[in-house]
């Protein structure tokens, strides 16, 4: 069975023009990790939503890249059984920030958000540890994000 992948844009933010680009994306690596039947929903915002969204739900009065709400709410209709595994929160505004921190280009960033978040509704966490230039990865779920990653390196959502 397939997933569904619902991509939406804070109001008053113009859509990005690759975002069918990224359900694209969402689809492969939701199956990279063994999603079947799920629906996750993943929102584009800008930093004041996200640390907005920081602040109400883990009590930190700042802006982060990425935000994951897991749920496991289930549901029935005419093309089977679905189960919500959650919504993502991504800011376009923290994206080049991060794309330079790490020397990468917004693409590669962009799917390293969308794979962290997608691995966080998967029940995965990486306690204290986060992604640091130059440093390779020690927690499973890290470890796990750049072996999707490399596995779907050559995919584009951002050109």
């Amino acid at each position: 069975m397939a997933n569904r992948i619902y991509t939406s844009v804070q109001e008053g933010i113009k859509e990005p023009e690759w975002i069918e680009n990224a359900e694209n994306f969402l689809q492969k690596a939701a199956k990279e990790l063994g999603f079947d039947g799920e629906e996750v929903s993943v929102l584009f915002c800008n930093d004041e939503y996200i640390k907005e969204l920081n602040r109400e739900y883990r009590n930190i009065d700042a802006p982060t890249d990425v935000l994951s709400f897991e749920s496991d709410e289930e549901y029935e209709d005419e093309e089977g059984q679905w189960k919500c595994v959650g919504d993502v929160a991504i800011s376009l505004d923290t994206l080049p920030v991060n794309a330079e921190y790490f020397n990468e280009d917004k693409n590669s960033e962009l799917k390293r958000l969308l794979v962290h978040g997608l691995l966080h509704l998967n029940g995965m966490d990486h306690g204290e540890e986060h992604i640091e230039k130059g440093k390779e990865p020690q927690s499973q779920m890290l470890i796990l994000q750049e072996k999707i990653l490399q596995k779907l390196e050559d995919e584009i959502i951002i050109k």
